[in-house]
């Protein structure tokens, strides 16, 4: 798919939790033709500035719950929608610096009725203000 389907332009921005900058997070849509539970998804790869993201600092928000990836992969009950935002979480002491950045993310998703895994991901340009 498009990166312009893919992310929420608006969805850009650094978390904060009790008053400090803990990383930042960004909104994008399932890059498949349907919905799926969060068990089928194998994996959300997140490079940043040409940073890799370790997996164990990402986190995965829909309908109102919070995952790790490695969690993700028994949630047999939450479903990602077609056309919902989720939101990614990454865990980066300080955030992103205010300014321009650019993000690769990649969604590795396995239905269990084909007999491969897809793979999809699309590149963006944002700013932090």
């Amino acid at each position: 798919m498009y990166p312009r389907h893919m992310y929420n332009p608006e969805g850009f921005k650094n978390t904060i939790e009790n008053e400090k900058v803990i990383g930042f997070q960004f909104d994008m849509k399932i890059q498949y033709y349907r919905g799926v539970t969060l068990s089928i998804i194998r994996n959300i790869e997140v490079t940043i500035d040409e940073e890799k993201i370790a997996r164990e600092d990402i986190r995965f928000t829909v309908n109102g719950e919070t995952f790790t990836l490695e969690e993700m992969r028994t949630v047999i009950d939450n479903r990602w929608l077609f056309g919902q935002y989720a939101t990614v979480t990454v865990l980066k002491e300080g955030g992103l610096k205010t300014g321009n950045h650019h993000i690769n993310c990649i969604q590795t998703i396995a239905p269990s009725y084909m007999p491969m895994i897809l793979v999809h991901g699309a590149e963006y340009d944002f700013e932090i203000k």
